[in-house]
């Protein structure tokens, strides 16, 4: 099993529902093809570096799992079919990106 991130970028003009019946359907996705969702945060509205489809800002949010390696190639597939999507990246954490994202949780349930 290796251990992944997803950051993907939703369209700015979804509603709350759309948004969360989007990040639903992909957690689901990895779910039932075999991955253990590790964390998923949502980052909110942020202003994008350049306009995507004509779109100043989009919705960002962050899935860390562990999944066998044949499980990424669909869910990738799956997030380009998906219209809502206007971005993302998959990668694959190793050791030390992995303590790093440990390290930031840890960080982010102090302050809160």
């Amino acid at each position: 099993m290796n251990h992944y991130e997803t950051v993907f970028i939703l369209n700015p003009v979804l509603s709350d529902e759309q948004i969360a019946e989007t990040v639903k359907k992909f957690e689901d996705f990895l779910i039932k093809n075999g991955a253990k969702m590790v964390t998923k945060e949502n980052w909110g509205l942020k202003k994008l570096a350049y306009a995507i489809q004509h779109k100043k800002s989009g919705f960002y949010h962050l899935f860390e799992f562990t999944a066998p390696g044949e499980v990424v190639s669909p869910y990738e597939q799956e997030l380009k079919r998906e219209e809502r999507v206007m971005r993302f990246l998959t990668v694959r954490l190793d050791k030390h990106a992995i303590a790093w994202a440990e390290e930031r949780r840890t960080r982010l349930k102090t302050k809160a």
